[in-house]
C-alpha cells in the first residue's frame, strides 16, 4: 500500500510538471528597455485620456471666443425677389398688415451691442474661468496616469521579483526532491519522504504558473497605460534603488495639496465662473441697448419703392415681464454658485483624508521592508538547521517542508514589501503634487 501511495505522488508530481512544461507562454520577442520615467513619457505621450482632456480643454477656450463675439458687431447681407398678386398685404400674424411690392432688392444689415450693463462682461469672465478650469482638469488627468504608470511600473517589478522568487523555489525544491530520492533508493528514507518533497515541488511549480500569469498581466496593464492595443514585452529596468524614508509630519503635506493639487485650481476656478454666470443671469433684468443700421438698392421693382435705402437708429430692450422667466434664472444661479463652493469645501476635506492615509500607508510600508527582511533572514537560518537536521536524521521531511514554505513566504512578503513602499511613495506624491 506505501507503494502504491509513493507512485500516486510521483505521478502527481510529474502531471504538474508536465503542465508546467506544457502551458502556452506569448510568443517571445526581444523586450525593451524601459524605465519609469520612459514609461511616464510614453504615457503622457499616447494615452487617449490625455488626448481626450487637452481637447476638452482646448474646446473650452473657443467657448470664451463664443462669448466675446456679442462685443463686435453682427452684420448679414440679404438679397429678396417678390412677385406679389395684386394689391397683396400680408393679413394675418403681424398687427400691421404691410403692403406686398414687386421688387428685386440687396442689402446689408448691421447691430452692435452698445451696453448690457455688464451682461456679456459676465458671460465672458464665466467663460473664461471656465477654460481655466478645463486647463486644470487637464492637468489632474496627466497626473492621473502619471500615478497609474507608476503603480502599474512597480506592480510588474515586484511580480517579476516573486517570479524569481518562485523560479528559485522550484530550482530548491527540485533538488532536495532529487536529493530525497536518491537517498530514498539507497534505503536511507522512506517513501513518505519522497511524497513530500515532490508534493513541495509540486507546490513550487503551482507558485510558479500564478507567478508568470501575474507578471503576463501587469506587463499588459502597463502596455494598455502607455497607449498600446496589444501587450508589449518589456525589461524593466528600476533606477531608483535607494528610497528614502516617509516624511515626518503631515501637515505640511496637506498644506502643500491644497496649494498644488489642479482638482482644486480647477474646482475654485468653477466657483468663480459660478459667482460671475449668476451676476449675468441677474442682468438679463436690465435694459439692452443696440445700435441698428441697413443699407441697399432695389435694381428694379414697383414705382413706389425708391432705387435704394438706408437707415440708422438705437433700439432699447426692456424687460417687463415675462413670467417670472429671469428672476428663476437667477435664483438657479445663485444656488448652483453656493453648490459650486460647498464642492469646493468637500474636496478640500477629502483631499486632506487622502493625503493623511497615503502619508500613514507611506509609513506602515516603509516599516514592513525592515520587518520582512528580518523574516527572510530568520526563515533562511531555519530553513538551513532543518536541512542540517534532517540530514543527519534528527528532523522529519514534515520539519523541513514546513521551514521550505516560510521562507517561500518570507521571500515573497520580502520582495512586496519593497515594491509596495514605491507604490506607497507615488500615491503620496500624487496627492500632495510633488513635481
Amino acid at each position: 500500500m506505501k507503494h502504491k501511495t509513493g507512485v500516486a505522488v510521483l505521478l502527481l508530481a510529474t502531471a504538474v510538471t508536465s503542465v508546467g512544461q506544457n502551458t502556452p507562454s506569448p510568443t517571445p520577442s526581444a523586450p525593451q528597455r524601459l524605465t519609469l520615467q520612459d514609461a511616464e513619457a510614453l504615457a503622457l505621450k499616447n494615452n487617449p485620456s490625455i488626448s481626450v482632456a487637452h481637447l476638452l480643454a482646448m474646446a473650452s477656450q473657443q467657448v470664451t471666443r463664443e462669448a466675446k463675439s456679442n462685443y463686435y458687431p453682427t452684420t448679414y447681407g440679404s438679397f429678396t425677389a417678390v412677385e406679389p398678386r395684386d394689391g397683396s398685404r400680408i393679413a394675418a400674424g403681424y398687427l400691421n398688415n404691410p403692403v406686398l411690392y414687386e421688387r428685386v432688392a440687396g442689402g446689408v444689415a448691421l447691430s452692435q451691442l452698445i451696453t448690457d450693463f455688464g451682461r456679456t462682461n459676465n458671460l465672458v469672465a464665466t467663460a473664461a474661468l471656465r477654460a481655466k478650469a478645463a486647463d486644470m482638469n487637464a492637468a489632474a488627468t496627466a497626473a492621473q496616469i502619471r500615478l497609474a504608470v507608476d503603480q502599474a511600473f512597480y506592480n510588474a517589478l515586484q511580480a517579476s521579483a516573486e517570479l524569481r522568487v518562485a523560479q528559485q523555489t522550484v530550482a530548491a525544491r527540485q533538488a532536495v526532491s532529487d536529493q530525497v530520492t536518491a537517498l530514498f533508493n539507497n534505503k536511507l528514507k522512506s517513501q513518505l519522504d519522497v511524497s513530500f518533497a515532490n508534493a513541495n515541488l509540486a507546490q513550487a511549480k503551482l507558485l510558479l504558473l500564478d507567478a508568470q500569469n501575474a507578471y503576463q498581466a501587469s506587463l499588459s496593464v502597463l502596455s494598455e497605460l502607455l497607449g498600446y492595443t496589444t501587450q508589449q514585452q518589456y525589461e524593466l529596468v528600476d533606477t531608483d534603488s535607494q528610497s528614502g524614508s516617509p516624511p515626518d509630519a503631515v501637515t505640511p503635506l496637506i498644506d502643500q495639496a491644497f496649494a498644488n493639487r489642479p482638482e482644486i485650481a480647477a474646482q475654485s476656478f468653477e466657483y468663480q465662473a459660478s459667482q460671475h454666470l449668476r451676476k449675468a443671469e441677474r442682468d438679463l433684468l436690465l435694459p439692452d441697448v443696440r445700435v441698428l443700421g441697413v443699407v441697399g438698392g432695389v435694381p428694379t421693382g414697383a414705382s413706389q419703392i425708391e432705387s435704394w435705402y438706408g437707415g440708422v437708429g438705437v433700439n432699447v430692450n426692456i424687460p417687463i415681464f415675462n413670467g417670472f422667466l429671469y428672476p428663476a434664472r437667477a435664483k438657479e444661479a445663485a444656488l448652483r454658485s453656493q453648490a459650486e463652493q460647498e464642492r469646493l469645501r468637500e474636496l478640500k476635506d477629502r483631499i486632506a483624508s487622502d493625503v493623511r492615509t497615503s502619508w500613514l500607508n507611506t509609513q506602515t510600508a516603509f516599516s514592513r521592508i525592515a520587518v520582512t527582511q528580518q523574516f527572510v533572514e530568520q526563515t533562511t537560518m531555519a530553513l538551513e538547521l532543518s536541512q542540517t537536521r534532517y540530514q543527519l536524521g534528527l528532523a522529519s521531511i514534515v520539519e523541513l517542508s514546513q521551514a521550505e514554505l516560510q521562507q517561500t513566504e518570507a521571500q515573497i512578503q520580502n520582495a512586496a514589501a519593497r515594491y509596495q513602499y514605491r507604490v506607497a511613495q507615488a500615491v503620496l506624491r500624487f496627492q500632495i503634487a510633488a513635481p
